[in-house]
């Protein structure tokens, strides 16, 4: 274990499940962990710092832990640039009509006059305007990769006041998301699980959107009602959609959405890549090195916003 040879001062214990956990808490000082549940963190009085793996945290967010005086740290910075190229992928995918010429592979038919004829047509990525939902670090990275292929990026924040990268031309307030989901011809929701986001793109919201737009989710399910979506797709509503996160997972084999034609499932793969847990594993020997010189950690997290 590569930890054991980096740190050869510090007693590192891996398990594979979380079966036995409990035992290892209450000498535990720091926790690398995906979830924690309160009566877990109640056993672990020594605990000082945990490192999520994702890049949501809701999973962590309950009184006892939000109140506690343990770091939280995770890991947006790594998924950031990985997950951006996933999102490209997937504007690509639906505007180029991709999965319609993948249906006609596999019934062996010539496609061309039928996708041309249906709605909407294959179209052109540079001069379409993008709508971010989230300027963090997936968000960043989004709009850095879409204006270099010549989109116009805007994007909602919660804090409009603090600006974006030069790649974003209009910064609005959360208030004003419709105006964002009004103008764009993709929106891509990269905002973090909190108590206001919660169902944030519902079918109010998925009214305001263009019959051409399509919609990208790549932060986690719960931010988009999926009974809605489903109808909006069904209607024809909208343009079309991309969904990589969703609100039970895996997506169970009766769900709706696995018979949308005009909808892209990818299986929660955004941020996976042959070379993620080495990403993982730089940030966690960074961290691990401050932590041991007392310095402060990389990717803090505020646990009162969530994020």
């Amino acid at each position: 274990m590569r930890l054991k040879q980096d740190f050869p001062q510090l007693e590192i214990v891996h398990l594979a499940t979380y079966d036995g956990i409990e035992i290892h808490l209450p000498d535990a000082e720091i926790a690398i962990t995906w979830s924690l549940r309160p009566e877990q963190f109640a056993l672990a009085r020594k605990l000082r710092w945990i490192h999520s793996p994702a890049a949501a945290v809701h999973q962590l967010m309950f009184p006892e832990l939000i109140n506690s005086d343990a770091i939280l740290t995770n890991a947006r910075e790594v998924h950031g640039p990985v997950v951006a190229e996933h999102v490209i992928a997937l504007i690509f995918a639906l505007a180029k009509r991709l999965p319609d010429a993948v249906r006609f592979q596999h019934e062996h038919e010539w496609g061309q006059e039928r996708m041309w004829q249906s709605r909407p047509r294959p179209r052109e990525v540079s001069g379409a305007t993008l709508g971010l939902i989230g300027l963090g670090s997936i968000g960043r990275e989004v709009a850095t990769r879409a204006a270099a292929l010549g989109m116009r990026v805007i994007a909602v924040r919660q804090h409009p006041e603090k600006g974006g990268p030069p790649s974003v031309d209009r910064v609005v307030a959360p208030g004003q998301i419709d105006l964002i989901l009004a103008e764009s011809d993709y929106i891509v929701v990269a905002a973090p699980v909190t108590a206001g986001t919660r169902n944030l793109i519902d079918s109010a919201r998925l009214r305001k959107m263009t019959p051409q737009a399509c919609l990208i989710n790549v932060s986690r399910g719960p931010l988009v009602d999926e009974r809605a979506l489903i109808h909006a797709l069904r209607e024809r509503q909208i343009g079309g959609a991309a969904l990589d996160v969703f609100e039970e997972e895996p997506l169970p084999q009766g769900s709706e959405l696995w018979d949308l034609n005009n909808l892209l499932i990818t299986p929660h793969t955004a941020g996976l890549t042959e070379r993620l847990w080495d990403r993982h594993y730089l940030l966690v020997h960074q961290n691990l090195q401050r932590y041991l010189k007392h310095e402060p950690l990389l990717a803090i997290v505020d646990k009162k916003k969530g994020y």
